[in-house]
């Protein structure tokens, strides 16, 4: 479905115009009609010849009124451009061309309205007038007609022209995500609250909880309407009226969002490409305050400049906006800034959540936010990831304006060819740059060779140390597998370890070494060595297994093995064995037979049953 929307100078015939289309007034208010002048947006629709139906907005055309006109402009996929007959192209027929071009309208028809009031050489003067206007926009090549909402003259011929246009105009994207920026709230008694807005990037169906952001209130829908008829289900681009259950309209307001829950968050900066119109010659300066208008919100900002001192009228820069107030914006949406009487200037939002204010001239920040100004997906998806990595891939798909299957398909086309690396699987997998990637690799490695040469008899760092450091959280386990993958580390046990790393003793160590395992075996099953090692040379001992700690004793590995044979032994024999049989075994004592014994049944060779002990389960 399509919406059209119409633009112009006040009093051009814009709301005639679009009564004598749709046989609808879309002026509603008392005010419009004692003024003969719309004040606020209008709505009405109209079925073409083809069958196919379209919601119309009408925009006010006074200067006073610019934010409402603003506020309708990002739901149209054309627009009739409304000159009269008589005036010609004035000034507000200028400033809403430029805020078209700057909202990247790109379906258009000029419309000549009173064209029973003067002849066809003045039609001539005022379609030459219309095009040198268009020239240079995105609007320029729209065809143009003449046509007299009294007399009907060139209705009809309009309505086809509509439909021609429309049929080389390329529906709205589902991308899965809806959003329905609020541009009318109002109250019916025994129904409830009801908001209509133009719905974009997805579908909402009745029933369907919903979220309305940026004050996050659920709600569910009770009912949907497009062009005053019930539906069950609609899609994007279409006109929506949505009666909300448990809503206070007095909590809600014009700029505000409905979507479905979790997913959009609310922000209160935004990177930016701005483009200065040339007319009014201003530069703007860093740290200008402006009216920000995106959707149907509006809210004041201060325009911080990060690539240049000022903007010159015509110049584009890169640029963040400090919002007074929340907004509920993605990457890719559209936006105009003002002053309190001129509109300055405007572009595409490019990153929606920056988390921090950026300092001003840093080339790499400038680079990022080119690549997403060229507009490429692969070049969006990379400069994403750089402004904050690692990043979830669901969390990336939700913060950009892609459809959802292309940004996939090139995210799997950037992982093959190397530019991104990917750490686990699914949508929840990790995402880096490939210089993000070898960064943090890096990092890691070097934390493990720190660990090995302040700990250079240890076999390598714990696992859980690393995963504390690393601050990867659920995905430490894939990041570590992908770096033993790569060869970069290695796993053994609960610890890990650099490839090339192995444990080398002075011969001081050696010998001292060499003394308390003599000392173990002189007395092997009462061991009580006159030394007691420092317990980095006990862990090499341990990890070569050269010795066995049972609690807080220590065996050599010839007597551990004996004792426990001759134990599993007596088990099979007898099927159960006491403290005191193992002491007198060995000539030993309590000291040493019951950290043994518990040992035994850690590992589930014995089962204390009562002072006896069984065979275990792994006997």
């Amino acid at each position: 479905m399509f919406v059209i929307g119409t633009a112009g100078h006040v009093d051009h015939g814009k709301s005639t115009l679009v009564l004598a289309l749709t046989g609808i007034d879309p002026d509603r208010l008392a005010e419009e009609k004692k003024r003969e002048m719309t004040i606020d947006l209008g709505f009405a629709w109209l079925k073409l010849s083809g069958g196919r139906e379209v919601g119309v907005i009408d925009v006010p055309g006074h200067e006073h009124f610019i934010k409402n006109m603003l506020a309708g402009v990002s739901g149209m996929d054309l627009v009739l451009l409304v000159v009269d007959a008589n005036e010609g192209v004035m000034q507000q027929t200028r400033e809403h061309l430029a805020i078209l071009d700057l909202m990247e309208i790109k379906k258009g028809i000029a419309v000549i309205t009173k064209a029973d009031q003067v002849d066809q050489d003045q039609i001539a003067l005022v379609t030459m007038d219309i095009e040198e206007a268009l020239k240079g926009t995105t609007l320029e090549g729209s065809p143009v007609i003449a046509v007299s909402s009294v007399t009907r003259q060139g209705i009809e011929d309009l309505k086809k022209l509509i439909d021609r246009v429309l049929d080389t105009t390329e529906p709205r994207r589902d991308l899965g995500k809806p959003r329905l920026p609020l541009d009318r709230i109002f109250t019916i008694p025994g129904s409830g609250t009801v908001v209509t807005g133009t719905l974009v990037d997805g579908t909402l169906s009745v029933g369907q909880e919903v979220e309305i952001v940026p004050p996050s209130i659920k709600t569910r829908i009770r009912n949907l309407q497009t062009h005053k008829t019930q539906v069950i289900t609609v899609g994007p681009g279409s006109r929506v009226a949505a009666n909300l259950v448990g809503v206070n309209s007095a909590d809600l307001k014009r700029g505000y969002v409905l979507t479905r829950p979790g997913w959009l968050q609310p922000t209160d900066l935004v990177d930016a490409r701005l483009r200065l119109l040339k007319m009014p010659e201003r530069s703007l300066k860093h740290n200008t305050e402006v009216s920000l208008h995106t959707g149907s919100a509006e809210v004041m900002a201060r325009v911080r400049l990060l690539d240049r001192e000022e903007i010159k009228p015509g110049e584009t820069g890169f640029v963040q906006f400090i919002l007074m107030e929340p907004l509920a914006v993605v990457n890719g949406d559209h936006y105009v800034i003002r002053s309190p009487m001129d509109t300055l200037g405007g572009g595409v939002i490019l990153e929606a959540h920056p988390g921090k204010r950026h300092r001003r001239f840093q080339m790499s920040t400038i680079e990022n936010l080119q690549a997403r100004s060229e507009g490429k997906v692969g070049d969006a998806i990379l400069a994403s990831l750089r402004a904050k990595q690692p990043r979830e891939m669901n969390e990336l798909l939700a913060g950009i304006s892609l459809d959802r299957g292309a940004a996939e398909e090139m995210i799997e086309y950037l992982v093959r060819h190397g530019q991104v690396v990917r750490i686990g699987e699914g949508k929840a997998s990790l995402l880096y740059t490939e210089s993000g990637w070898k960064q943090t690799a890096d990092s890691l490695v070097a934390l493990v060779t720190e660990y090995h040469r302040k700990y250079p008899l240890r076999q390598g760092m714990a696992k859980a140390e690393l995963s504390s450091k690393a601050k990867t959280g659920a995905h430490f386990q894939d990041v570590l597998q992908r770096l033993i993958q790569e060869g970069k580390l290695v796993e053994e046990g609960t610890v890990v370890r650099l490839p090339g790393h192995q444990v080398k003793l002075t011969p001081a160590q050696q010998d001292r070494i060499e003394t308390y395992l003599k000392q173990l075996k002189k007395n092997p099953y009462n061991p009580a060595p006159e030394i007691e090692l420092e317990p980095d040379l006990l862990n090499v001992l341990l990890a070569r297994g050269e010795v066995v700690k049972t609690g807080n004793i220590i065996f050599a590995r010839s007597a551990y093995e004996e004792m426990v044979s001759r134990i599993l032994e007596k088990l099979r024999k007898d099927g159960k064995i006491t403290i005191g049989e193992v002491r007198d075994m060995f000539q030993s004592s309590r000291k040493f037979v019951m950290p043994l014994l518990e040992h035994l049944d850690e590992i589930k060779l014995t089962r204390r049953v009562g002072d006896e002990r069984v065979p275990g389960e792994k006997a």
